[in-house]
């Protein structure tokens, strides 16, 4: 990035923040910004932003009666994808991107926390490319219909839609590539009683177990799609 960048991140509790994503953007001289909705749900003015990022959470976007910052937040980001500003969602921002702009979220068939594969799905060549094959890291119970015009970039044996984007400047990904063993720790340390058996849940010492190496590619691909996104350099 020659010109320094402006990101802003929609945090939406404290131990889900943007892992492998930070160095990322310090490495790209970015300026980050936040809106902690657990501290202070206050968006800032559209203009100059280069780049959003809509992050995590337990919470459902349908949780607008008891979290009312989710509708000023989904008409945040629907204003952000009709500027054309970059937008990236991971997890409940992808659901967030997929709500707003009138897709209907709601409950996976199977909850899908800890590691497992994803598929490319055959896409415009104008389009991001997964690898044909990837383990990634999953935390979700709830998924979504694809918005209008987004295209289906991949999908889990359990979960349709993995991923998606909007013309050359969202994506939204139901899993988590930017997930590093800190914050893998912080989700296990806060969301630990999710983990109720199940045919797509991993147990707390499978995921206290994973190697640095599992990470490393994740991380890596993030990179990949924030180099998308942004249109500079890995």
């Amino acid at each position: 990035m020659a010109v320094k960048v402006k990101v802003h991140v929609l945090q939406h509790v404290p131990f889900e923040d943007i892992g492998s994503i930070a160095p990322w953007l310090e490495a790209h001289r970015a300026h980050v910004s936040y809106t902690r909705f657990f501290d202070d749900p206050a968006f800032p003015q559209l203009n100059g932003l280069d780049l959003v990022i809509a992050m995590g959470g337990p919470m459902s976007v349908n949780d607008v009666p008891a979290l009312p910052w989710l509708f000023p937040e989904k008409r945040f980001v629907r204003s952000a994808v009709e500027r054309g500003i970059p937008v990236l969602g991971v997890c409940l921002g992808a659901q967030l991107v997929a709500s707003a702009l009138g897709a209907r979220v709601y409950r996976n068939s199977q909850k899908e926390i800890g590691w497992f594969p994803i598929a490319a799905t055959l896409s415009a060549t104008n389009t991001f490319r997964f690898p044909e094959k990837c383990i990634v890291f999953h935390w979700h119970g709830e998924t979504f219909d694809l918005p209008s015009g987004a295209v289906r970039l991949a999908k889990s044996a359990i979960c349709e839609n993995q991923a998606f984007q909007i013309a050359q400047h969202v994506i939204g990904l139901q899993f988590h590539l930017e997930t590093t063993p800190e914050s893998a720790r912080a989700l296990l340390d806060n969301c630990g009683d999710e983990l109720v058996p199940g045919p797509y849940v991993q147990t707390e010492s499978e995921l206290r177990e994973v190697p640095i190496a599992a990470y490393v590619k994740i991380n890596s691909l993030m990179s990949k799609v924030l180099a998308y996104l942004t249109r500079t350099s890995v």
